[in-house]
């Protein structure tokens, strides 16, 4: 098993990992995105997300961001499906393994057509407080609409965290309707590691 010695070193793995398995570049902008806008790049998190190494690097540094927030005392985490539910999976795990409890839940697309018919999916109810988790923000979109679902089902959102900030806007937008966004990577980040790789 690999060793981790300290956040920076998780960090940088994560950063490696996303490079590896998520991040595609292309000279011409052949990546069509949710908001319909060509990209040049590309970030498909689910391999990363899925792995073993991904979800324990994450679920860790995504622990240590909630604890550094002092007024986020969440009852649970999660996000809009797909991409969000590996993320709240693993960081809900993380929190079991420190000894501490956290749900984790799932925003549907559409609401169950059968039995409950719900737009959330967990162990969560009206009144507790929640944490929406999204994979990548680029125009805060599919956030925004996690959020609206969310509060319609009762529960009281304390902020967003994301994965990977495309940094295009999105945070700033989600952060207008007054939910504070805290983001673990950047694309400026990643860039910059990625850039480095290709000039060796």
């Amino acid at each position: 098993m690999r060793r981790y010695r300290s956040v920076k070193n998780m960090k940088k793995r994560l950063i490696e990992l996303i490079i590896e398995r998520t991040f595609r570049f292309t000279d011409k902008p052949t990546f069509k995105l949710a908001s319909g806008k060509m990209s040049s790049y590309y970030f498909n998190c689910k391999p990363t997300t899925l792995n073993s190494e991904g979800m324990y690097l994450i679920g860790n540094l995504l622990y240590d961001l909630i604890k550094s927030r002092k007024s986020w005392k969440a009852n649970a985490v999660g996000g809009l499906t797909l991409g969000a539910d590996p993320i709240s999976n693993a960081i809900a795990y993380t929190f079991h393994l420190k000894g501490e409890q956290m749900e984790s839940f799932v925003v549907r697309k559409e609401p169950k057509k059968h039995g409950t018919m719900l737009w959330v999916e967990g162990n969560v109810g009206s009144g507790d407080k929640v944490i929406i988790i999204e994979d990548v923000i680029t125009t805060g979109g599919s956030t925004i609409k996690a959020i609206d679902r969310t509060k319609k089902c009762g529960l009281k959102v304390l902020g967003v965290i994301v994965l990977i900030d495309r940094q295009e806007g999105g945070k700033e937008k989600i952060e207008a309707k007054g939910v504070k966004v805290e983001t673990l990577l950047t694309r400026e980040e990643i860039f910059e590691v990625y850039s480095k790789k290709r000039q060796v």
